[in-house]
C-alpha cells in the first residue's frame, strides 16, 4: 500500500470530482492520503473530507504564504488538533520566495506552530522556500526536534536535509523527483536513509511526469514511489513499504485505521 503523505482534495480541480480521484487511488494502490490545511477559514471542509472517508487524514495550520489569513494562536492550534482525523500540525514554515520584504511575521506564526505541535504532542508539516536556514534555526530554538515531523516536498540541499535529519525530521518527495532536471533533489533521494523517506503529491500541484503540467492528484503519487525505487535500486513493492511504514511511525494515529502493525 502506497500513502500520499500531502494533499489538497479540497482545491478546486478535486473536490469535484472526488469519486473519479478516489478510483484511481485504488487503482494504483494509494490506501491513504492526507488532506493539508492552509489556512483556519477553509479548515471545516478539510476536516469534512477527513471524516467523510476513512482513508483520509487532516491537518491543522496556516501556510506561511497566506499573508491575509486568519493568524492563528497557540491555543486555536492546540484546540483544533483535537479533532479525532488529525495526525498533525502545518502546513508551517517559512516562504520567502513570495514574501520577501517583511518575513517577521511568517517567522512568529512558525513559532506558535512549533509551539502548538510540542503542546500537542503532534508532528510539524514545513514548508521552506527560499528560506532555509532561518527554518532550521527557528525548528532548532524552539525544540521542534522533540515532536519530529516531514519536510514536506523537499527541493534544498543534501546539507538542508542532513540538518533536518539531525533534528530527528523526515524528508517527503513529491513528483518533482520525476522531473529529468531535478538532478539535486534525485541526489537528496539517493542519500536519505530509508527509514525517513516519505512521498507525497501536493495535488493537485506538481503533477509527476508523465503528466506533468496537469492536474495532479493522489493516485499519482505511485510515480513518485517508482522514482525513489529506481533511484535506490529497490521494487516499488519495497518503497511501498518502507514509505508506508515510516508514515504510521510519523504519525501513530494513522495505524489503527490503515491496519498496520
Amino acid at each position: 500500500m502506497l500513502v500520499d503523505s500531502h494533499c489538497h482534495l479540497d482545491l478546486e480541480g478535486l473536490a469535484g470530482r472526488l469519486p473519479e480521484v478516489f478510483a484511481r487511488m485504488q487503482a494504483n494502490g494509494v490506501g491513504a492520503a492526507v488532506c493539508i490545511a492552509v489556512n483556519l477559514e477553509d479548515l471545516p471542509r478539510v476536516l469534512a473530507l477527513a471524516e467523510s472517508d476513512d482513508r483520509l487524514f487532516a491537518t491543522v495550520g496556516v501556510h506561511p504564504e497566506y499573508s491575509d489569513a486568519r493568524e492563528p494562536g497557540e491555543d486555536d492550534l492546540v484546540v483544533l488538533a483535537a479533532h479525532p482525523k488529525v495526525i498533525a500540525i502545518g502546513e508551517t514554515g517559512l516562504d520567502y520566495y513570495w514574501h520577501k520584504d517583511a518575513p517577521e511575521w511568517q517567522r512568529e506564526r512558525f513559532r506558535t506552530h512549533i509551539r502548538a505541535a510540542r503542546r500537542t504532542c503532534l508532528p510539524l508539516v514545513i514548508h521552506t522556500r527560499d528560506a532555509a536556514a532561518d527554518t532550521l534555526r527557528l525548528m532548532a530554538e524552539e525544540g521542534a526536534g522533540e515532536v519530529g515531523g516531514v519536510m514536506h516536498c523537499f527541493t534544498e540541499t543534501w546539507e538542508v536535509a542532513e540538518a533536518a535529519l539531525n533534528l530527528g525530521f523526515h524528508i517527503s518527495f513529491s513528483g518533482i523527483v520525476t522531473f529529468k532536471n531535478a538532478l539535486q533533489i534525485k541526489e537528496v533521494a539517493r542519500r536519505v536513509p530509508l527509514d525517513r523517506i516519505l512521498i507525497e503529491t501536493d495535488a493537485p500541484y506538481l503533477a509527476p511526469a508523465p503528466y506533468r503540467g496537469k492536474t495532479n492528484e493522489p493516485g499519482y503519487v505511485l510515480h513518485v514511489a517508482e522514482e525513489i525505487a529506481r533511484l535506490r535500486d529497490l521494487s516499488v513493492g519495497a518503497v511501498a513499504e518502507l514509505t508506508t511504514r515510516n508514515f504510521v511511525r510519523l504519525f501513530p494515529g494513522t495505524r489503527q485505521r490503515l491496519e498496520i502493525q
